[in-house]
């Protein structure tokens, strides 16, 4: 009990005018007010912080308070912010390969779309290893002297066609079902080429089709290209075999997806580019 009677026992806090000695302020307390006091401040603090906790969102920070909402948000967030980093990473190697091209060390003409680019200065980076190296050379003896081109493919009528784009073919020619070419499935943005010499006779836009180029040949064949993303040439202009004539793209209703769609025609009739070119 003397440690009870030692807590409650009062102290008289006094404040006295120094010059008129007269007491201002008489104050008892004990050791038991100066705990209260004391926990009683604890409590309003601890109740405070809970408050800010519960009601702001200051809760997102402490571990196993962040709602589903705020998870999900995070991690798009990074998921955004690799791709941008992906992006620019891209970005910059595009450039490097521009300023290759207009200082010389990379022909223009090698270059199809953004991904070729980029990938020529990905590949440039890498090393090349003893394996790699001598598959090069078993390689390149055994095509020295093949003097044949595997781009352009010459058909039984013995005209050499170009493939019009690179990509895989997703609906081949079905005249029963009306569908009188080949659709050929590419990356949006790659080359369009001429398959024969011939001139333009028609570069426009339809609402169905797209951009739409149709070129005039020899021996009364007739190509279209159709879905295209943008277009290289104009009517009345003269192209050569190879030549690049447009992008592939998604334009015109009648599309699922970026793709090419190539039409040949001889003497008014529809005919299997298959059987011409190989894709």
């Amino acid at each position: 009990m003397a440690f009870w009677k030692d807590i409650k026992f009062k102290y008289k806090l006094t404040i006295i005018n120094e010059n008129t000695l007269e007491e201002v302020v008489g104050i008892h307390v004990s050791k038991l007010n100066g705990i209260s006091v004391l926990l009683s401040a604890l409590t309003v603090l601890f109740v405070l912080a809970a408050l800010i906790i519960t009601f702001t969102p200051l809760r997102n920070y402490l571990p196993g308070y962040m709602n589903s909402e705020i998870r999900a948000q995070v991690v798009e967030n990074a998921l955004k912010v690799d791709s941008l980093q992906l992006f620019i990473d891209r970005q910059n190697l595009y450039m490097a390969n521009i300023k290759d091209i207009l200082s010389g060390e990379v022909k223009a003409d090698t270059v199809h779309s953004i991904d070729s680019l980029t990938a020529l200065r990905g590949d440039s980076l890498m090393e090349r290893t003893r394996r790699e190296e001598a598959f090069r050379k078993q390689y390149e003896e055994q095509e020295r002297y093949n003097l044949t081109n595997p781009s352009p493919t010459a058909n039984r009528e013995g005209i050499i066609f170009f493939c019009p784009t690179r990509g895989m073919v997703t609906s081949a020619f079905d005249a029963d079902h009306r569908h009188y070419g080949t659709d050929i499935a590419a990356n949006p943005g790659e080359s369009v080429v001429a398959t024969l010499d011939g001139v333009v006779v028609m570069s426009s836009y339809t609402a169905e089709t797209g951009y739409v180029v149709v070129l005039q040949h020899n021996r009364e064949f007739v190509s279209v290209y159709k879905h295209c993303q943008s277009l290289l040439c104009k009517e009345g202009d003269k192209v050569k075999a190879g030549e690049v004539i447009a992008l592939t793209g998604n334009s015109g209703e009648l599309t699922t997806g970026p793709h090419l769609h190539f039409e040949l025609w001889q003497g008014g009739r529809a005919v299997n580019p298959e059987h011409y070119i190989v894709f």
